[in-house]
């Protein structure tokens, strides 16, 4: 084929994947098999979870709940409308035969010991992210779920599950961005991060994610989304690791930082990815920036925007001008719409294939081997963060 005539086929091809409307086919899953559901941590995320079961209404019935807080119960249920058993000892409710499958969205520290017996009580489990709070729980937690195959275990890392995630994915594969280099991301907030104590003994419970004892801090909570999603996306993961932070606003007592930076080599990839964030202002609070030889893309968690270099925009006019494709609606920036439906929430995406994944006996897209990996790049960047120091990828990990 000549040079050209394949230039403009496969420009054609990627304005034909940009206006697509595609919905992927686990959205739209007809499974309708209702899965009994225990919930166990019934913090400010696990009330989350809850409101988003009832959204995929008849896939999941939350019928069991479980926390250490007495209040939490009376939150998550104000949410789950129907009668649930409520449980203070996790492990009583794992004992439940009713109950064949779990959500774990309790600490960081408290992941392993609680997804490792979910296992063993024969349940399918869907964690919270970050998997786990050290590489070696990491480790130990993949080679066990694997020895249960016929359970599904699923990890909360949600972007790769929206439709706008999969289709930069996609065009990444088929090399529309062309040579990859630079990722720039940014996840900032403008809050303490604390929730309110209704006694001071429980600091600690309730804000656990100030306490290096029991959190990965910002790293793990808050970038481990974006960093996980480059891993998964082009295949790979980071193999030096630089960071920084400080407490550098909130003098309030916290150990974990609230103001935080990593830079990222992946050597064999030939990219430098920085992943930033800071609880002291959020003035454009998500940034997710992938940037290559023949065009840039910019995401928002639910929009995103495709930046061609000059060769490409100009090859992408004359397939739209003359070729006969249909009409590329350009933005006033010169970018173009990756997606062109509004979408659900990431975790409705994510908890629906969960569900298709038990219902069908499938394997989940986001298994513990990419929670292994993303909890393996969170622990040797909070590493390098807190003892001043390069980390590297080792071989076996």
């Amino acid at each position: 084929m000549e040079r050209r005539n394949f230039i403009k086929q496969s420009t054609a091809s990627l304005g034909a994947l940009l206006l697509s409307d595609q919905i992927f086919a686990f959205t739209n899953s007809t499974a309708d098999e209702k899965l009994n559901i225990g919930v166990i941590g019934c913090g400010s995320r696990g009330v989350g979870v809850i409101s988003i079961l009832k959204e995929l209404g008849d896939k999941f019935q939350t019928t069991a709940l479980c926390d250490v807080l007495d209040f939490r119960f009376k939150e998550a249920k104000e949410v789950v409308t129907n009668q649930v058993k409520e449980f203070k000892d996790y492990r009583k409710l794992l004992d439940d035969k009713t109950i064949p499958v779990v959500i774990i969205a309790s600490p960081l520290y408290l992941h392993y010991q609680m997804a490792a017996d979910a296992l063993k009580a024969g349940k399918h489990v869907y964690l919270e992210k970050t998997m786990t709070y050290t590489i070696q729980q990491a480790l130990d937690l993949e080679k066990l779920a694997k020895s249960y195959p016929n359970q599904v275990f699923q990890v909360g890392h949600q972007l790769p599950y929206t439709p706008l995630y999969m289709k930069v994915k996609e065009m990444i594969a088929k090399d529309y961005l062309g040579k990859i280099t630079q990722i720039e991301c940014r996840y900032d907030r403008h809050n303490d991060w604390r929730r309110p104590v209704p006694d001071p003994s429980l600091e600690r419970a309730i804000n656990w994610r100030m306490y290096k004892e029991y959190s990965g801090g910002l790293t793990a909570e808050i970038l481990s989304h974006q960093m996980q999603y480059i891993n998964w996306a082009l295949d790979t993961h980071p193999d030096e690791i630089f960071s920084t932070g400080g407490i550098d606003y909130y003098k309030d007592g916290r150990e974990t930082y609230d103001n935080v930076q990593v830079m990222l080599r992946y050597n064999s990839k030939g990219i430098i990815g920085n992943f930033g964030s800071t609880l002291a202002n959020e003035r454009e609070g998500f940034i997710f920036k992938i940037k290559g030889t023949k065009g840039a893309v910019e995401l928002l968690t639910d929009d995103g925007v495709f930046y061609p270099e000059a060769e490409t925009k100009k090859q992408l006019e004359t397939v739209d001008g003359v070729a006969g494709a249909t009409k590329i609606e350009w933005k006033k920036d010169g970018g173009i719409s990756i997606m062109k439906h509004e979408m659900k929430d990431a975790t409705w995406y994510a908890l629906a294939d969960f569900h298709n994944c038990i219902v069908t006996k499938k394997h989940p897209m986001l298994d513990v081997s990419q929670g292994a990996r993303a909890a393996i790049t969170v622990h040797l960047a909070n590493e390098a963060m807190y003892n001043h120091s390069v980390q590297t990828w080792k071989e076996g990990k």
